[in-house]
């Protein structure tokens, strides 16, 4: 019997839409409302959405930015994360609270939380490899999973496979 050559899994996704991320965010901070922040760091750019929800939520009208690339050319390849935006009025994160959208690895979480080490750090959804660099998620995906967030995706129209001629198959009219 001749080798094949063998065939990679397809990658798992995720999709979150508009209205289950707005659920997640609010949940989020309602997991926070006993917490007293001075102000809120949102990890530009997966966190910005999700601060700006959390910020409404808390009351909190101090949000400042921390810019970190971390995926080269945003095709999930991994790099050394970059902190190219830092997030000057949170000094030394004392009060503040860091919001992003994800922790898959950890790797810019850490980077974060290097340059403000005494601030709490939340996410909406954490994988197992970087599960313990967040103080608070909440939701927990597998790792090899690819979240769809909906600002990466667009609804498209898709002919139907028969159209009102009788005949089936994309292309026919």
């Amino acid at each position: 019997m001749p080798e094949g050559r063998a065939i990679a899994p397809a990658p798992a996704y995720a999709v979150v839409t508009w209205e289950q991320l707005h659920r997640d965010a609010r949940s989020l901070a309602a997991s926070l409302v006993t917490h007293h922040f001075t102000g809120i760091v949102a990890v530009s750019r997966g966190g910005l959405i999700p601060a700006a929800i959390v910020a409404r939520e808390l009351e909190c009208r101090l949000v400042e930015t921390i810019s970190v690339i971390s995926y080269a050319e945003e095709a999930g390849s991994a790099g050394a994360p970059r902190i190219i935006k830092a997030a000057a009025a949170a000094g030394d994160g004392t009060g503040f609270l860091i919001v992003d959208d994800l922790v898959d690895r950890g790797d810019t979480a850490r980077a974060v939380k290097a340059a403000l080490p005494n601030a709490f750090f939340a996410c909406l959804y954490a994988k197992p490899a970087g599960r313990a660099c967040t103080d608070v998620f909440v939701a927990e995906v597998p790792q090899d999973t690819w979240i769809l967030f909906p600002w990466d995706t667009a609804p498209l129209f898709v002919p139907p496979l028969r159209r009102g001629d009788g005949a089936r198959g994309e292309g026919s009219k």
